[in-house]
C-alpha cells in the first residue's frame, strides 16, 4: 500500500527556487533514505510532507488515515516537565481513555440495571480502543526506548528544560518513536547517539512496521537500514532501489552510460553539421538549389533531434591537500597510567595508550566516558588527576573540535582567515575557494554561517600551516557526504598521525588502523577498523558467556578478599597487556625497516604473531575478569 506520494513538487523560497520535478512514493514498511548536498533541500521534502511548508506546485499524497511523525525543531515545554514526563506525552491519547475509564468506574459503583448495562457497553468499547492502541503494552514499550537510546533513572528525573540540545534532540527522538506513527521522518537521527545506541535504533527500524523515511550522511546506517534511496540533486529527484552502497554504484554506472549516449549522440550532430557544412558549400560553389534544400531539411532534423544532456561528472567540492610537516618523534602520543575525575565520577583510571607515528587511531567508547576530555589532555587543555602525558619531539598538532566557536562572531570568513595568517587578500580568497567559499560568500558572517560551512572554515584555517599530527573530534558531524568523502581521500594521503573521535562507522572503517575503545574506565586497544573490532568484541563476550555456563558453580568466599585478589590481577594483566602492546609496536617499526631481508623477515614476522596470541589470550581473561 502507498503510504505517500509526492508528484512533480516544486518550491520557492522568495525568488528561490529550491526545488523543480520532486517525484517519489514510498509504501507501507519500506525504509527508504533521501540523501544530497547540503542545501539541496533534503530538509524542506520532510517539511512539505509533514505539512510544515506548502507546495508552490505539484501534489502530496498521503493515505487517508496516516499519522506522520515529525522533529522538525525542539518544542518548549515547561520547565517543571521532567524527561519522564516529556516522553509519556506520547501517550496522551491513552491517557486520557484511561482517565475516562476511571470516570466510568466510579459511575459504575452507584448504577443498576439498564443503565449500569448501558456504561458497561462504553466501559468495554473503551477498554477495546485502549487495547487495540497498545495501551497495556504501554511501560515495556518506553522500558525498551530508555534502554535503547540509554535514558538512566537518573536522566529520566532530570528536567527537560537543563538538558544539552543534542540531549533534548535524542529525548524527541525517543518520544517520536513512543508515538509510533504510520509515516516517521527522521531528520539526522543518528547525529548524537554513540555505537551501542546506533547498533539498537537500526535493529528497531529493520522491525519497524509503518514508513520510515531518513535524511542522513550516516553511510553505514543507511546500508544498514534503507532499501531504497531518493537523491535529491539539481532541485529534482531521482530514485535508485537498494541501500547506500547500491546507490553509488547503479549511479556511476548510469553516469557512465549517458556519457556514452552524449558521445554517441555528439558524434552523429558533427557529421550531421558537417554534412551541412558541405552541402552549402557545394550550394554557393555551383548555384545547385537541390544542395540548399538537402542542407536545410538536414538543419531542420538536427533541431527536432532530442539532445542529451552531458553528465555533470564534476561536482563543486573541497579540494583538501593536507600539508604534511616533518615527522614527529616515534612516540607521537604516550599514556601512562593516567586517572581523571570530575567531582564524585571517575571517567578513567590507569589508562595506557602509546600512538606511534603515522598510526591512525579512532577513539570510540559511549556518550559521557570521557573520550572529548581526553583529547583536551592530550591538547592541555585539561590536566590529569595522575599519571604521565607526552606529545612526540616536533609535533606540529592540529585540533578540529565538535563545537566550533568564534570569539568575534561578526567578523567575515576573510577576516577570521586571515587575522593570525600574513597573507594577500586575492590569495586567501583563492584557498578558501578550494574549501568551497566562492565569490561573496568570503564576506558572509561566521555568527551565522552553517554548521557544515564552520567545519570548512576551520578546517581551511587548521590546514593552511605544516602538521604532523592531526586531532579530530566528531570531524563528519556537519559534513554532507561529498564533503566527508573528500576529507577521507585527503587523511588517507596524509603521511603524519591522526587520532580521532568518531561514531561514523564507515570513516572509522576507511581511515583507522587501530580503534582504542574507552570502557569501563579503562582503554582497550585493537588493531584493525571498526568492523574486525566489533567481531572481536562479540567473540570475547561469546567465549566468556560460555565459560559462564560451564564454570558456574555456587562459591562461598569473603567478598572483599575476593575483590581485592580480582583488581590485582587485572592490573597485572594490564600492564602486560600495555608491554605487549609497545613490544608490538617497536616489532611493526623493526619490520618496516627491513624491507627485502626476507629471513630477518621471517623471524621478526613470526614473533609477532607469537606476540599478538599471547595479546588475544591475555585481552580474553582480561574482559572475562571484568565482566565478573
Amino acid at each position: 500500500m502507498i503510504e505517500l506520494s509526492l508528484n512533480s513538487v516544486e518550491k520557492c523560497f522568495g525568488a528561490n527556487l529550491i526545488l523543480r520535478n520532486v517525484t517519489f512514493e514510498v509504501q507501507t514498511g519500506e525504509r527508504v533514505g533521501l540523501v544530497g548536498r547540503n542545501g539541496s533541500g533534503k530538509s524542506t521534502v520532510l517539511k512539505l510532507i509533514s505539512g510544515l511548508e506548502c507546495i508552490d506546485k505539484g501534489n502530496i499524497a498521503i493515505r487517508k488515515g496516516a499519522i506522520i511523525g515529525y522533529l522538525e525543531q525542539i518544542p518548549s515545554y515547561s520547565k517543571k516537565y521532567t524527561v519522564n514526563e516529556v516522553l509519556n506525552l506520547a501517550f496522551k491519547d491513552l491517557m486520557q481513555i484511561e482517565e475516562e475509564m476511571m470516570k466510568l468506574e466510579k459511575k459504575m459503583r452507584a448504577l443498576e440495571d439498564a443503565e449500569l448495562d448501558k456504561i458497561l457497553k462504553l466501559y468495554s468499547n473503551m477498554q477495546e480502543q485502549y487495547e487495540i492502541r497498545g495501551g497495556y503494552e504501554k511501560e515495556e514499550k518506553l522500558s525498551r526506548i530508555c534502554t535503547g537510546l540509554k535514558f538512566s533513572n537518573e536522566f529520566l528525573n532530570k528536567h527537560f528544560s537543563l538538558l544539552s540540545g543534542g540531549e533534548k534532540t535524542t529525548v524527541m527522538l525517543g518520544k517520536i518513536l513512543l508515538e509510533n506513527p504510520d509515516i516517521l521522518l527522521l531528520d539526522e537521527p543518528t547525529n548524537h547517539l554513540d555505537m551501542d545506541s546506533l547498533d539498537w535504533l537500526e535493529n528497531y527500524l529493520k522491525e519497524y512496521r509503518g514508513a520510515v523515511v531518513i535524511v542522513s550522511h550516516d553511510r553505514y546506517f543507511l546500508d544498514s537500514v534503507v532499501s531504497k534511496i531518493i537523491e535529491i540533486e539539481d532541485l529534482e529527484s531521482k530514485t535508485y532501489m537498494g541501500n547506500y552502497s547500491d546507490f553509488i554504484k547503479q549511479k556511476e554506472e548510469n553516469i557512465t552510460l549517458e556519457l556514452e549516449s552524449f558521445k554517441e549522440q555528439q558524434k552523429k550532430v558533427d557529421a550531421i553539421e558537417n554534412s551541412i557544412k558541405t552541402l552549402r558549400d557545394w550550394a554557393n560553389r555551383s548555384g545547385n538549389e537541390k544542395f540548399y534544400r538537402r542542407a536545410a531539411s538536414m538543419q531542420k532534423r538536427l533541431e527536432k533531434m532530442e539532445k542529451v544532456d552531458r553528465p555533470n561528472t564534476e561536482k563543486q567540492n573541497m579540494k583538501l591537500n593536507i600539508k604534511s610537516s616533518g615527522r614527529s618523534g616515534e612516540e607521537a602520543i604516550k599514556l601512562e597510567g593516567a586517572c581523571k575525575s570530575f567531582y564524585d565520577k571517575e571517567l578513567f583510571c590507569d589508562a595506557n595508550l602509546l600512538v606511534t607515528y603515522g598510526e591512525r587511531i579512532a577513539l570510540i567508547g559511549p556518550n559521557g566516558s570521557g573520550k572529548s576530555t581526553m583529547i583536551k589532555i592530550l591538547l592541555g587543555e585539561e590536566r590529569i588527576d595522575q599519571g604521565k602525558i607526552q606529545l612526540g619531539a616536533n609535533a606540529k598538532v592540529a585540533y578540529l573540535p565538535q563545537d566550533i566557536n568564534f570569539k568575534d562572531e561578526t567578523q567575515t570568513v576573510l577576516q577570521y582567515f586571515r587575522e593570525d595568517i600574513e597573507v594577500l587578500e586575492g590569495k586567501a580568497r583563492e584557498y578558501l575557494s578550494k574549501f568551497m567559499f566562492y565569490g561573496e560568500s568570503v564576506f558572509k558572517k561566521v555568527g551565522s554561517l552553517s554548521g557544515g560551512e564552520k567545519t570548512r572554515l576551520k578546517l581551511s584555517k587548521l590546514l593552511y600551516e605544516d602538521v604532523n599530527l592531526l586531532v579530530l573530534d566528531e570531524p563528519t558531524n556537519h559534513l554532507d557526504i561529498d564533503s566527508i568523502e573528500t576529507l577521507e581521500e585527503a587523511l588517507m594521503d596524509f603521511k603524519g598521525t591522526i587520532f580521532f573521535i568518531s561514531h561514523d562507522r564507515y570513516f572509522i572503517n576507511k581511515i583507522c588502523n587501530k580503534v582504542v575503545a574507552l570502557e569501563n574506565k579503562r582503554l582497550t586497544s585493537c588493531i584493525g577498523n571498526y568492523d574486525y573490532y566489533k567481531v572481536k568484541k562479540t567473540e570475547l563476550i561469546e567465549k566468556i558467556e560460555e565459560a559462564k555456563i560451564k564454570e558456574e558453580k555456587p562459591k562461598k568466599v569473603k567478598a572483599a578478599d575476593e575483590t581485592r585478589k580480582k583488581e590485582m590481577i587485572i592490573k597485572g594483566l594490564e600492564k602486560n597487556i600495555y608491554e605487549l602492546e609497545q613490544e608490538l609496536s617497536e616489532l611493526d617499526i623493526k619490520i618496516n625497516s627491513l624491507g627485502s631481508d626476507y629471513i630477518e623477515l621471517s623471524k621478526f614476522t613470526s614473533k609477532k604473531e607469537k606476540f599478538e596470541e599471547e595479546l588475544e589470550r591475555l585481552m580474553e581473561e582480561w574482559v572475562k575478569l571484568d565482566m565478573l
